[in-house]
C-alpha cells in the first residue's frame, strides 16, 4: 500500500507493515487474544516489539497456543525446556512471569467473569480515541496505564509496568494512538 500513509514507526519492514494495517489498535475482546497480547508485550520490556513480532510463532508453539489454563500449571521442567528454546527470548523472570501471570489472569476471569470485562472496564468498554499529529506526540504511558498498572501489579501479575500497559493497551485498540493522517486512524 504504498499509496496509503501509514504511522511512520512500522514503514519499511514488510512484517511491521503487516501488523500495523491489520491488528495494531483493532479493539480486541477475546481473552485468548488478550492474554497473547499481554505476553508478547511483557517478553517486549527493554527490548523493540519487532524482535517480539518476529518471534511471535515461536512463542506461540513454546507456549501451547498462548494458552493461559495450560501455562498457569507449567512446571519447573517445562520451564527449563523454555530457557533452551533459541526460538523465543529466554529471560528466566519474564518466562516465570508468564506462569505467574497465567494464574492472576485465571483469577481475574473468576472475578469479573473474564478478563476483557476487567480490562475494557478501565475505559468503559470503548476505546479511546486519541488525535496525535506525528509520532513524538505520542506517549509512551499515560495516567490511566500508571492506574491499569498498580491494579494489576496489585492483582499478581508481574512486568506489567505502565509502558508496558500503555503499549498493551494500543496493540488491543484500548487507545487509538495511529496518527491521525495514517489510513488506519479512521478505520479503527
Amino acid at each position: 500500500m504504498p499509496d496509503k500513509k501509514r504511522c511512520g514507526w512500522c514503514e519499511g519492514d514488510e512484517l511491521y507493515e503487516y501488523y500495523h494495517d491489520k491488528e495494531w489498535g483493532v479493539p480486541v475482546y477475546g481473552d485468548d487474544k488478550l492474554f497473547e497480547f499481554l505476553i508478547l508485550e511483557t517478553f517486549q520490556a527493554g527490548l523493540s516489539w519487532i524482535t517480539v513480532l518476529r518471534k511471535r510463532e515461536n512463542f506461540r508453539k513454546a507456549f501451547d497456543q498462548f494458552n493461559y489454563k495450560k501455562i498457569a500449571n507449567y512446571k519447573q521442567s517445562k520451564i527449563d525446556l523454555l530457557l533452551q528454546d533459541a526460538g523465543i527470548i529466554r529471560n528466566k523472570l519474564k518466562i516465570n512471569a508468564t506462569v505467574t501471570n497465567a494464574q492472576a489472569f485465571i483469577k481475574i476471569q473468576e472475578e469479573f467473569g473474564s478478563f476483557s470485562k476487567y480490562i475494557w472496564g478501565f475505559v468503559n468498554g470503548k476505546p479511546i480515541k486519541n488525535t496525535f499529529n506525528s509520532l513524538e506526540d505520542i506517549p509512551a504511558n499515560s495516567p490511566l496505564s500508571n492506574t491499569i498498572s498498580k491494579d494489576l501489579k496489585k492483582r499478581g501479575f508481574k512486568f506489567v509496568g505502565t509502558t508496558v500497559v500503555y503499549a498493551h493497551m494500543q496493540a488491543t485498540g484500548m487507545v487509538n494512538d495511529h496518527i491521525r493522517d495514517c489510513f488506519r486512524y479512521n478505520e479503527v
